[in-house]
């Protein structure tokens, strides 16, 4: 299984203390086993999965692609709720 990363999850992992890297990539670690326990979005969003967790008693979404083919993971950010799937839409516009 290959993981890809965009530049904006890069940036925001960066933004994270050394223990909520540890919860991020545990919540990852599960995506890789089970590709598809993530929802998948429709309309604007199409193909875009988001996983949902708990991150320091708040609210956390991890949005992915998962192409079975070729059998890829790319991460493209993750965020509380607040605006994120608004600046998900404007990311996948750049």
């Amino acid at each position: 299984m290959q993981i890809l990363i965009t530049n904006a999850f890069e940036r925001a992992v960066k933004k994270l203390h050394k223990n909520e890297i540890v919860i991020l990539e545990k919540n990852i670690d599960k995506i890789i086993v089970k590709p598809n326990i993530g929802k998948i979005k429709i309309c604007d969003l199409v193909g875009i999965m988001i996983y949902k967790f708990h991150m320091l008693h708040q609210l956390i979404l991890l949005a992915y692609t998962y192409d079975e083919a070729q059998a890829e993971i790319t991460l493209l950010c993750f965020g509380s709720h607040e605006n994120f799937y608004r600046d998900l839409k404007n990311q996948l516009k750049n």
